[in-house]
C-alpha cells in the first residue's frame, strides 16, 4: 500500500494527536491494512505474527467508532467488547485502550478470573465504553445477569486461535449468540485453523481478510538456535547461557512444577527471577510481569499461559527449556522477542528423542533451526538402574 503515516488511515485528528503523544509515528503492516477498513465499520479477519501491533489495529477503530456514535447523539450509547484468552493479555489490552482513550474520558471494565467479582460488578455499573474479558469470567457474569451485551456494537476476538487451543470454543459461541446481530466483528489471530474459519463464516458478514505474514511464519528479526542436549544436562546448559548473556530473558517450561524448579535454580546463580503460571494468584502474576517489565527481574520463567500474554519490549532472549506442546506455540513463544521492529534471539533445548517435534516446528516455519554445538558442561552421574524386586538377591540371613 505504501502508506507510511497514520494521517493517511482515516483516523480522527484527536486520536492522531494521542497516537503521536504515545510515540507512534509509523503504522505497522497490520495497522496500515486493518485500520481503514475497520474505521469504515467492516468486519475484519486479521492474521499477523505476534508483536506486530494488533491492539492498536483494533483499538483505534473501536474507540473512533464508539466516540462517533456518541457525538451523533444515538439514543442508546454503544459499547465495545474485547475477548482475549488470558488474564495477562486482558490487563495489557485494557492498559493500551485506556492510554488511547484517556483524553476523551474512555471508561473500561476488565472481567477476568482470579479477581474478585464485586469490583468487576462495580465497574460494570459505571456503564463502561469498552469491556475487556476472558471467556470464562464473561460467561460467569452473563449467567449471574451482572452484564448485558445488548449495547455492544463492536466486538473484537483477539488471539482467537489461542482461545480455541484452550478449549474456549463453547464459551465463544455462547458469547456470540448473546450479542446483537447488527454489530461489527473483528477477529485477530496469529494462525488460521479451521475453527477460526468456521467462526468467520457463521458469525461475520463478508469479512475483509488482512494477512501480513503467512500463518505459522516465525518473526523475521528473531535469530534461532537449537541445542540437542540430554534432559539431565539442560539446567547446566541454561546456567552456562545465562552467565554468558546479560539481557532480559524469558524461559518457557512445559509444566508449572518445572517453571518453579527452573526459577529456583536461576536464583541460585544470583540472577533475579520470577515465575508466572496458573498456580500463581493474579496479584503474583501481575507483580512478576510488572517486575520483569521494569527490570526488577532479569529472568521470567513461564508456562505457555504467557506465550501470548506477555507484551514487553526489549526481551533479548527467549529460551525454550522444554519443547512446546504444538508447533504453533513455538511461533508464539519466540514472538515474545523482536517486538515492534527490534531484534531478538530464541534458543531451544531438545533431547535426541524429541527431534521429531523439532522437525514439526521446522515444517511449520518453513526453515531449519540452526543447530549449535554444546559447550563443555559438568558431567552428570548416571542414575543407577533400578533392580526389579523379584530379581534382587536377598541377604543370606533372609534365605
Amino acid at each position: 500500500m505504501g502508506k507510511t503515516d497514520f494521517t493517511q488511515l482515516g483516523i480522527a485528528p484527536g486520536l492522531l494527536e494521542i497516537i503521536r503523544r504515545l510515540g507512534f509515528s509509523t503504522p505497522t503492516p497490520i495497522q496500515e491494512q486493518s485500520i481503514p477498513s475497520a474505521i469504515e465499520g467492516k468486519d475484519l479477519v486479521g492474521i499477523a505474527q505476534t508483536g506486530t501491533g494488533k491492539t492498536l489495529a483494533f483499538g483505534v477503530p473501536m474507540i473512533q467508532r464508539l466516540a462517533g456514535a456518541r457525538r451523533a447523539g444515538e439514543p442508546v450509547s454503544r459499547q465495545g467488547l474485547v475477548v482475549v484468552p488470558t488474564r495477562e493479555l486482558a490487563l495489557q489490552v485494557d492498559e493500551a485502550l485506556r492510554k488511547l482513550g484517556s483524553s476523551i474520558g474512555l471508561k473500561t471494565a476488565v472481567l477476568i478470573g482470579g479477581a474478585g467479582m464485586m469490583p468487576q460488578i462495580t465497574a460494570l455499573r459505571r456503564s463502561p465504553n469498552i469491556i475487556v474479558a476472558t471467556p470464562g469470567r464473561l460467561i460467569d457474569h452473563l449467567n449471574q445477569k451482572n452484564v448485558s451485551l445488548a449495547r455492544v456494537s463492536v466486538l473484537v476476538l483477539d488471539e482467537a486461535d489461542r482461545m480455541l487451543d484452550m478449549g474456549f470454543l463453547p464459551q465463544i459461541k455462547k458469547i456470540l449468540d448473546a450479542l446483537p446481530k447488527e454489530r461489527q466483528t473483528m477477529l485477530f489471530s496469529a494462525t488460521m485453523p479451521r475453527g477460526i474459519m468456521n467462526i468467520a463464516t457463521r458469525y461475520m458478514k463478508a469479512p475483509v481478510r488482512v494477512e501480513v505474514a503467512p500463518s505459522g511464519t516465525a518473526p523475521d528479526l528473531v535469530t534461532q538456535e537449537l541445542f540437542i542436549v540430554p534432559k539431565e544436562q539442560k539446567q547446566h546448559l541454561l546456567n552456562t547461557l545465562l552467565k554468558k548473556t546479560n539481557g532480559s530473558t524469558l524461559i518457557f517450561s512445559r509444566t508449572k512444577y518445572g517453571a518453579k524448579k527452573i526459577m529456583r535454580n536461576v536464583k541460585v546463580l544470583g540472577i533475579t527471577a520470577a515465575e508466572i503460571h496458573s498456580n500463581r494468584t493474579l496479584g503474583q502474576r501481575k507483580e512478576a510481569l510488572e517486575g520483569f517489565k521494569m527490570g526488577k527481574y532479569r529472568v521470567l520463567v513461564a508456562t505457555d499461559i504467557a506465550s501470548r500474554g506477555i507484551d514487553v519490549l526489549g526481551i533479548a532472549l527467549v529460551i525454550n527449556y522444554d519443547l512446546p506442546g504444538t508447533p504453533d506455540d513455538y511461533v508464539h513463544r519466540i514472538g515474545r522477542t523482536a517486538r515492534a521492529g527490534e531484534t531478538g534471539h530464541a534458543i531451544t533445548f531438545a533431547s535426541a528423542s524429541e527431534l521429531r517435534g523439532v522437525r514439526d516446528i521446522e515444517r511449520l516455519i518453513r526453515q531449519p533451526i540452526p543447530k549449535s554445538t554444546l559447550p563443555e558442561l559438568p558431567r552428570v552421574a548416571a542414575k543407577p538402574a533400578r533392580i526389579p524386586n523379584h530379581t534382587r538377591q536377598r541377604p543370606a540371613r533372609w534365605r
